[in-house]
């Protein structure tokens, strides 16, 4: 079971500050608070008092702090890699992959110091195709790399509506509310006019409710969930237009707990798992984004090495998507969203990433993903 942060403080509950805000916490599915995960560096762990004893929080990310951290040694080795005509690749990802965002960010503060110029500047300016979408991606703030990712996803003709997807149904109100307000920092526009301005429908109208970041968080009523339960089976029956407003209402606004008890009670009313029952009653993105949202509730590591499974196989190494997911992820979950991966489809993340990708863009997924040789 995963507690996000706001979870973990709002129970009184002391959290490391160098936790950033938004990661999943792990504790054992009895709600003993004490974590299942592994143990991570000292600054990513800290122990709380609780009336059931020290509370361990650490996150399943792949990328760590690295520990005798030097910015100002890692700013003056990446100037040395992007000097010239050339740049030391090798270099760039040895460093960068294995520093956690935040001292990234330190980093990058080093090197305006240290030469004047901006590091994300001089990455774009040095580097090429998909290698350069990871490298600059890494040095965004998380709240800064889901706006980047939305504003490419919705600017100019046509939408990534995946894109879409793929954010705003898996992140927590404190992740949307700080995406809004980097986004309207980076490119002076509301996050939420532009959603609206791109899409439409039914689609639209879910997104629009995803973005407002007005989920319960922590509220249960086992009563209303059979309530819920029953609007649900309805809105799959029917399929009306004030139906579907009720159906996504429900997915977007109710607590995980709560759609937990849902999703239950509907498989007793309606003899179908919910997920069936939307993949049969609707179609096309709407239908897309409703079952995202209740795999993301059931179950978001999984979610996620579906759609990475997707990305790779199915489209064919759809680039953006892998890039996004294992960057995004790389401090919350990645190590169980590839424990999932090898689970439910038998080869691991690292061995389709191997067969997929090439050279230093190749080099710098691995990297990211993490795995021994025996992943291979």
């Amino acid at each position: 079971m995963a507690w996000d942060i706001q979870q973990i403080q709002g129970k009184g509950i002391q959290v490391s500050k160098n936790f950033r805000r938004g990661c999943s916490i792990w504790v054992a599915p009895n709600g003993d608070p004490r974590t299942n995960a592994t143990k991570l560096s000292e600054c990513l762990v800290e122990k709380c008092p609780t009336e059931k004893g020290n509370l361990e929080i650490s996150v399943q990310g792949t990328i760590v702090p690295a520990p005798n951290f030097n910015p100002t040694m890692d700013a003056q080795m990446l100037g040395g890699a992007l000097q010239g005509f050339g740049c030391d690749k090798d270099m760039l990802i040895d460093i960068l992959t294995q520093r956690c965002n935040a001292q990234r960010l330190m980093i990058a503060e080093a090197y305006q110091s240290m030469y004047g110029r901006d590091l994300i500047s001089d990455l774009k300016e040095k580097l090429s195709d998909h290698f350069k979408d990871v490298m600059v991606g890494l040095m965004y703030p998380p709240p800064q790399y889901d706006a980047h990712e939305l504003w490419h996803a919705m600017k100019g003709v046509g939408t990534d509506e995946n894109c879409l997807i793929d954010i705003l149904s898996s992140r927590t109100n404190g992740e949307i509310f700080q995406i809004q307000e980097a986004y309207c920092l980076q490119y002076n526009r509301n996050l939420q006019e532009d959603v609206y301005s791109d899409t439409s429908g039914h689609f639209r109208d879910t997104l629009i409710n995803l973005v407002q970041g007005s989920r319960e968080e922590g509220y249960t009523d086992p009563a209303m969930a059979t309530q819920d339960a029953m609007v649900l089976w309805e809105a799959c029956q029917q399929k009306t237009g004030e139906h579907k407003t009720m159906l996504q209402m429900i997915l977007c606004n109710k607590s995980y707990q709560q759609l937990w008890l849902v999703f239950q009670e509907f498989q007793n009313i309606s003899g179908q798992d919910i997920v069936d029952a939307i993949n049969e009653c609707y179609d096309g993105y709407f239908q897309q984004l409703l079952v995202a949202i209740v795999l993301c509730v059931r179950d978001k590591p999984a979610y996620f090495a579906y759609r990475l499974y997707c990305a790779i196989h199915d489209y064919g190494f759809h680039n953006k998507t892998v890039i996004r997911i294992l960057i995004a992820r790389s401090e919350i979950d990645l190590l169980t969203i590839r424990k999932r991966y090898k689970e439910r489809y038998g080869k691991s993340l690292f061995h389709d990433i191997k067969n997929f990708a090439s050279g230093h863009y190749e080099k710098a997924l691995l990297a990211i993903c993490a795995g021994d040789i025996e992943d291979y």
